[in-house]
């Protein structure tokens, strides 16, 4: 992540950062280091969501990570915005955050481009983008989770691995309700535009999932 971050070739830094995101998805399908992470604190991360038209979005981009990432998500509305509550053990958070970080920083800054006829249409085509763009990057996460298991050692334990994974995953259930006990379902999003998703999942097909910081990015606005 490092070295991705340093260079200022753009080939150098996807072939960095999709080598993090691989090195992340085999250690995730070792049953020794899930056994050895098997004490990892649990803990509760807080990731802002803002406000307006794009919350939703975000929230979706940020699920699409935190879910291959075996943390849980719940949201709330506060006086400040709408702020996500990410469960999970501490070493999950920690990629969780650098992820959802640098994959919206790359999604905000490809819909800072597009412009459409009105505001109004450009903020759904926007919103649309995002949505599109979150779920190619949950696919996105399948795939290099399907390639490293198919790239691991036919001795591996498979068996071992599943058991320590659906341990941990229970254990990640039962602090979420230890920690916020009855939550609500939320409202469905609202339908998005065909050709913002498109193009969103588009962009997402060359993201890069595992650069921690992209400098001179725009940010998207509220909304």
């Amino acid at each position: 992540m490092d070295k991705a971050s340093a260079t200022t070739n753009v080939h150098e830094a996807d072939a960095f950062s999709r080598k993090a995101a691989e090195l992340v998805a085999r250690h995730r399908i070792d049953p020794a280091a899930l056994v050895e992470r098997g004490e990892d604190e649990l803990a509760v991360r807080e990731i802002s969501l803002g406000r307006g038209a794009y919350v939703r979005g975000r929230l979706a981009l940020l699920m699409a990570v935190a879910g291959a990432h075996d943390t849980r998500v719940v949201f709330a509305s506060t006086p400040t915005g709408t702020v996500a509550y990410v469960a999970g053990h501490v070493s999950d958070l920690d990629v969780v955050e650098v992820m959802y970080t640098s994959l919206h920083a790359q999604a905000a800054a490809q819909m800072s481009s597009e412009r459409r006829a009105t505001g109004a249409a450009t903020q759904r085509f926007r919103r649309s983008f995002l949505f599109g763009y979150a779920d190619r990057v949950a696919k996105s996460f399948d795939d290099v989770r399907t390639a490293a298991e198919a790239a691991a050692p036919a001795t591996a334990d498979r068996t071992g691995h599943a058991l320590a994974q659906l341990e941990r995953g229970r254990r990640v259930d039962a602090f979420v309700d230890e920690q916020f006990g009855r939550v609500r379902t939320a409202r469905s999003a609202a339908g998005a535009e065909v050709t913002g998703w498109s193009a969103g999942s588009d962009a997402a097909k060359g993201a890069d999932i595992g650069r921690s910081r992209l400098g001179g990015r725009r940010s998207l606005g509220p909304g």
